[in-house]
Formats: C-alpha cells, sequence, structure tokens
C-alpha cells in the first residue's frame, strides 16, 4: 500500500483530492504515508482520527499535503468548517465517501478492500496494518 501511495504521490498536484474508503485495517493510512513520501512532505504521517486533519508541509517546495479523517464527523458541513486550502493542497480525506465531494469539482475514489473474510474482530491490533494483499479501485470521479 505503501509503494502504491508513493507512485501516485508523485504525480499529484495541488488541487487533487483524494477520498479514501475502506474498512479499518484496509491500509488507508498505510497508503496516505507512501503517498506523503512521494509528494516529499514532512512526516511523520498518522491517522488524524482524533485531530480531524492534519496538515504536512512540503520539503521540496511543491503542495502540502493536508490528510483527513472524516469518521467522527456528522456532516459535509462539519469537513467544510475546517476551512482547509484545497485549491492550494493535496487532500486526503478517509472515510470521505458521501461528504469530501464537495471539497472539489473532481476528486479521486480510492477504495480500499482487504482479503475476504479478513475482518477486523479477526486481526490483532498489530496485524491491522500486515503485509497482505489489498483490492484497490481507483476512479476519478466529479460533479
Amino acid at each position: 500500500m505503501e509503494e502504491l501511495g508513493r507512485r501516485i504521490g508523485s504525480d499529484l498536484v495541488a488541487g487533487d483530492v483524494l477520498i479514501l474508503t475502506g474498512p479499518l485495517g484496509a491500509g488507508k493510512t498505510t497508503f496516505t504515508r507512501g503517498l506523503a513520501a512521494g509528494l516529499g512532505v514532512r512526516g511523520p504521517v498518522q491517522s488524524p482520527t482524533f485531530v480531524i486533519a492534519r496538515t504536512h508541509p512540503s520539503l521540496i517546495g511543491g503542495a502540502p499535503l493536508v490528510h483527513m479523517d472524516a469518521y467522527r464527523l456528522g456532516s459535509a458541513a462539519e469537513l467544510d468548517d475546517l476551512d482547509v486550502d484545497v485549491p492550494g493542497s493535496v487532500v486526503v480525506v478517509e472515510w470521505g465517501r458521501g461528504m469530501a465531494e464537495e471539497l472539489a469539482d473532481s476528486w479521486w475514489d480510492i477504495e480500499l478492500e482487504r482479503p475476504i473474510g479478513a475482518t477486523s474482530d479477526d486481526l490483532a491490533a498489530e496485524d491491522l496494518d500486515a503485509d497482505a494483499p489489498r483490492i484497490v479501485t481507483i476512479a476519478r470521479a466529479g460533479r
């Protein structure tokens, strides 16, 4: 997941919005960690679940990465209240489907799935980021 993120991140520019969907342990934050490396932004990249959003400035003069988590938010209005500079940043929103689409006219919809039969109940906490196959579906979407 991290290598895929790194490859995609190296091609992203300010204004790009990525909406990540997938169950706990699917690799959303791991993907974003790779994306950050590809963008050349300051880390470490950790899940923003409790802070809602983290900004990682560029170390190479590019766009900053805004890493958001919509899991605890109740509506798109709450996401909008964060007043993120979408045109000037690369924005990644975990758990954002159904809320983050209003951030931009177009976005990348990325769905991550764990192997069939694996649920968060089946995995120990330390195994959630385990190096296991994932199914990744990437689509360009817009209004």
